[in-house]
């Protein structure tokens, strides 16, 4: 920016746009204080480096502008957790699908886990079943991210929305 610019020559575009034509760098800060605006180095690799005359607090105020509007449109989704077990009554399990549901529509992953107790590890193929229902049911608002795999007494599965 301004006198930090060390190329002994430069291609000058003023604050209009518009080409002015290779220049030594003493002319292009002449031309930069008569607009009573900013020289900023726009593409320094280049053979010939390209200058702009600009206000480069504006500059830097768009930018930063940009970047926040950015950052806001991003959803940064979290983990839910559901917890169940494999003899789940079916009105439990329907309050459990509802508060999935809900998850899904805020856009969060849900983490549903099924821990087994005592016997019913003597009984996995139910909690197996359990997940099958649960994939099934969300099948056309959520893709499965982990597929279920049993972990020690408990049995996980990563549901992400569609």
């Amino acid at each position: 920016m301004n006198e930090d610019i060390r190329a002994a020559k430069v291609l000058l575009i003023d604050e209009n746009g518009e080409k002015q034509g290779i220049m030594p760098i003493a002319a292009a800060l002449d031309a930069a204080r008569e607009a009573s605006m900013d020289l900023v180095e726009v593409s320094p690799d280049q053979e010939i480096p390209v200058v702009k005359i600009l206000d480069y607090g504006k500059l830097r105020f768009e930018e930063r502008k940009k970047k926040a509007a950015a950052k806001k449109k991003q959803k940064n989704s979290e983990l839910k957790e559901i917890k169940m077990r494999p003899n789940i009554d079916t009105h439990d399990y329907e309050v459990k699908k509802r508060s999935m549901e809900r998850f899904f529509e805020e856009g969060d992953k849900v983490k549903v886990t099924l821990r087994f107790r005592g016997r019913e590890m003597a009984h996995q193929h139910l909690g197996m079943q359990l997940l099958e229902r649960v994939k099934v049911d969300f099948d056309e608002i959520a893709k499965v991210e982990l597929e279920p795999k049993l972990e020690g007494r408990q049995m996980t599965m990563v549901l992400s929305p569609r």
